[in-house]
């Protein structure tokens, strides 16, 4: 059985995609780094070491933008991209888990 089919990514500039690219990218290392989830150290600090380039190439992605004149991020469109791409299952981990008072 093939899985649901997804529905389709919005239209999106290059820069664009780069940015939602490059911002999952430094989310899922948030996500690993998190101290409030379980892991190990060594997975963290591997995390938080490739940290730096991914932020470098997520301010990249922006700068592009701004020079190309998109100089306004359209939320709505962006919020659907992310939504495609797992981004509120991928963004959770950066959270908080919830409270387990035992």
């Amino acid at each position: 059985m093939l899985p649901p089919e997804l529905p389709p990514l919005p239209a999106l500039t290059r820069a664009e995609g780069e940015l939602i690219d490059r911002y999952l990218e430094v989310v899922d290392l948030l996500g690993r780094i998190n101290p409030g989830r379980p892991g190990h150290t060594y997975g963290g600090l591997r995390a938080a070491q490739a940290l730096v380039t991914k932020a470098v190439a997520l301010r990249d992605a922006l700068a592009v933008m701004h020079r190309r004149g998109e100089t306004e991020l359209h939320a709505p469109t962006l919020a659907r991209a992310l939504r495609v791409l797992d981004g509120e299952r991928r963004t959770a981990r950066v959270t908080l888990p919830p409270r387990s008072d035992s």
